[in-house]
């Protein structure tokens, strides 16, 4: 595809054109979660994940390590970082505190073994209706970043990063669009109508690139 802008507005939403452009499939196989501990901050959170989470604290405790259960009894389940965001907290200046190690079977059967888990998705997909709250914005979207501007105005971006090289090779060999990927936390975040409207947009613009 030729001539796509860098920036399109999807609603009132603007991305950038490489989300519908660029392919991407996370290979827990080969990466086993790494984004949940690596970097030096937690998970950018909004006020009402936050409660969110500490309502849901209860339900997956037992599963959380003795340091992480530290921290939070020492700060909380989030703590505003030192760009002044508010994130989850973090053990040893990395793990996000909901991280777990389990046995994970993909949807091709593969079992990977001790790979790295969030326990407020792993009590959710266990029990929703117990546990309503999947995981934070921000991680069930990567490896889209949102940011929300002073005006208000919400922009999504697509960030890469060295960990996540295999995701982008599985995308590639998949030939599956990074939004495609994302349908299910996308349509969470912003809607049905919204997606069904990228989509139709990605469309479009696929037909155009091809045509010339």
């Amino acid at each position: 595809m030729t001539d796509i802008p860098p920036i399109l507005q999807i609603g009132d939403i603007l991305l950038s054109s490489d989300i519908i452009t660029e392919t991407f499939c996370c290979d827990l196989e080969t990466c086993r979660g790494a984004c949940c501990i690596e970097g030096d901050a937690g998970a950018p959170v909004t006020l009402d994940e936050v409660m969110q989470i500490e309502d849901s604290v209860d339900r997956v405790w037992n599963g959380l390590s003795a340091s992480a259960q530290a921290v939070i009894d020492r700060q909380g389940v989030a703590y505003t970082d030192q760009e002044g965001d508010l994130v989850t907290s973090i053990v040893g200046g990395k793990d996000c505190v909901f991280t777990c190690y389990d046995d994970l079977t993909l949807a091709d059967g593969t079992v990977v073994k001790g790979c790295c888990l969030c326990a407020l998705e792993r009590a959710h997909r266990a029990n929703a209706e117990a546990s309503p709250f999947v995981k934070p914005a921000s991680c069930a979207l990567y490896p889209i970043r949102e940011k929300t501007f002073s005006n208000g105005t919400v922009a999504l971006n697509y960030h890469r990063w060295d960990i996540c090289r295999c995701g982008r090779e599985k995308g590639k060999a998949l030939g599956l669009p990074l939004y495609q990927f994302l349908k299910e936390p996308l349509v969470r975040r912003f809607g049905q109508a919204w997606y069904d409207e990228l989509c139709a947009v990605a469309c479009q613009l696929t037909v155009a690139g091809d045509s010339r």
